[in-house]
């Protein structure tokens, strides 16, 4: 049969858009809130930063050649691991701890799985709770910006909510400049939020899982977390913590989040469920690491049930 008459499966639309371009697009998206990091905690964070990003980058070269595979390291994919995964650490974590979390992220939650477009958990997030597990001391030893008196040591917005510390809470331009003490890239909201408006209109990411998940636990944090019903501080609760670090740059994993337009409302929603239940109930401050891992093992199932009709069925 002639090629002119095969039909290959579907689908048959290219958008334009491929691997590499979309890796480095986040990664350039992500670019201020880590110069934010860096500027306010230190060459620690910067470090930290470099270290995780190099260990990434080499343990997946290095896997690749033992798997006989083409060594595509300039895809992005290993670097924006990296990246992501030095964002969700405190600054004065140990050079070596971060190493060994990025090994762990590419080694077994990305290529044990089969690499790239296989793996079921998002590997930054999968080394976060790697390095949560092993070393939680390290992981929750936080520091206030240079600038403040009280630089060496603090608790977070969150953690000063919960337990009731008695520190002055942050007010809510401060959390929106990351004038707080925190991770090295989830304290700059406004940061943040430039890099999502980038990807928006680049048309990178869709706003059905951010608006979900914010949404909802800006809905839950109202209703319960406050001295009666409905007298919660969500804008508190949506600024503190690594809500917009979670919901745009990895709640919104190409391959380990729903690409159905339900689906990725149900996502959403049911992250937003878990990161509030562990925020209220939990013994850690914040959920968003651990309920997006939870999800991404529920994707398959989400998809199961959201899918659209085939054109002409019902």
């Amino acid at each position: 049969m002639s090629d002119l008459m095969r039909i290959t499966s579907s689908p048959h639309i290219h958008s334009g858009k491929s691997v590499k371009g979309v890796m480095w697009a986040v990664v350039l998206a992500l670019v201020p809130s880590g110069l934010w990091g860096i500027w306010a905690f230190g060459f620690n964070a910067l470090y930290l930063i470099a270290a995780s990003v190099i260990t990434c980058v080499i343990t997946e070269a290095v896997i690749l050649k033992l798997r006989g595979k083409p060594i595509a390291i300039n895809d992005g994919s290993a670097f924006l691991t990296g990246l992501l995964l030095a964002y969700n650490v405190s600054p004065d974590l140990p050079i070596w701890a971060i190493c060994i979390g990025a090994f762990f992220a590419i080694a077994v939650a990305k290529q044990a799985f089969g690499g790239l477009g296989r793996n079921i958990f998002n590997p930054a997030l999968a080394g976060r709770a790697f390095l949560m597990a092993s070393w939680p001391t390290y992981m929750v030893t936080f520091k206030n910006p240079k600038w403040q008196i009280d630089a060496l040591t603090s608790a977070t917005p969150l953690t000063n909510m919960k337990h009731d510390f008695g520190f002055p809470l942050p007010s809510y331009l401060d959390l929106l400049i990351g004038n707080r003490g925190g991770c090295i890239g989830e304290v700059c909201i406004a940061a943040l939020l430039i890099g999502a408006a980038y990807l928006l209109y680049k048309k990178y990411i869709d706003l059905r899982v951010p608006i979900s998940y914010i949404g909802t636990v800006a809905l839950l944090s109202w209703a319960f977390m406050g001295n009666g019903l409905f007298r919660g501080d969500w804008v508190f609760y949506v600024l503190s913590g690594g809500l917009v670090l979670g919901a745009f740059y990895m709640a919104t994993d190409y391959v380990t989040s729903p690409i159905t337009k339900n689906g990725k409302l149900i996502f959403g929603v049911l992250c937003g469920v878990l990161t509030f239940a562990i925020r209220k109930w939990g013994g850690y401050p914040e959920g968003v690491c651990y309920s997006i891992l939870i999800m991404n093992a529920a994707v398959p199932i989400i998809e199961r049930h959201t899918r659209p009709a085939r054109f002409g069925g019902k």
